[in-house]
């Protein structure tokens, strides 16, 4: 994994930037349907499928990929790993587990089982140890649907990286559909990226990513 610092003389997105990050601090979220009825039909399990889906259109696509390093200066991972929830029902609380990335789905899947099995039963919010940098955050709400959703980071407008929520699933005329937000930076994401991302998202869940 590299973090590329970027030169801001040459960055098309300076302006941009520091219009969004400075002038006017601003994150937004969106919230869309995605039809996942493809992943039903190749029975495959839904929250590995999705973390592989996300993180490949993620790894995509340098906006997505974008975070401050420790003086406060951006740059661009050269590849990102999910960050994801489990929920515990004895406590009711949460764990947080990671993934190592892997562009075959079946290798993804092997390490994301891997990773449920060691670790998640382990109480406390870091379920797997040693989270690496570069993680972006992935967390489902399987307990209901939802059509907006929004998260209210005190410290949101020097986090650049993008956050993931997943809802219930619904069925509906033979279609199965799931909501998920997409909250973003203006600093590193406009609305064009975000619509590219669920196109492409979507495009993925279809065709199985293979």
């Amino acid at each position: 994994m590299e973090f590329v610092k970027i030169d801001p003389e040459t960055w098309p997105r300076r302006e941009y930037f520091e219009h969004y990050f400075s002038a006017v601090p601003c994150t937004y979220s969106i919230t869309v349907k995605l039809d996942i009825t493809p992943i039903r039909v190749r029975k495959q399990k839904l929250y590995p499928a999705m973390l592989y889906y996300l993180t490949t259109v993620v790894n995509r696509h340098p906006e997505f990929r974008t975070a401050l390093d420790e003086a406060g200066q951006p740059g661009v991972f050269s590849r990102m790993n999910p960050s994801y929830t489990v929920f515990h029902p004895d406590t009711e609380t949460f764990s947080e587990l990671w993934t190592e990335y892997a562009e075959d789905y079946n290798a993804f899947l092997a390490a994301y089982e891997k990773d449920h099995l060691e670790y998640g039963s382990r109480q406390g919010m870091e379920g797997k140890p040693c989270p690496p940098k570069n993680i972006f955050t992935v967390s489902m709400l399987p307990w209901t649907s939802f059509e907006g959703f929004n998260l209210n980071l005190q410290r949101g407008y020097t986090y650049l990286l993008p956050i993931f929520t997943m809802g219930r699933y619904t069925e509906e005329g033979g279609r199965v559909t799931m909501p998920l937000a997409v909250q973003v930076h203006h600093a590193v994401c406009d609305g064009f990226h975000v619509s590219r991302f669920v196109r492409e998202l979507q495009e993925l869940i279809d065709n199985g990513g293979f």
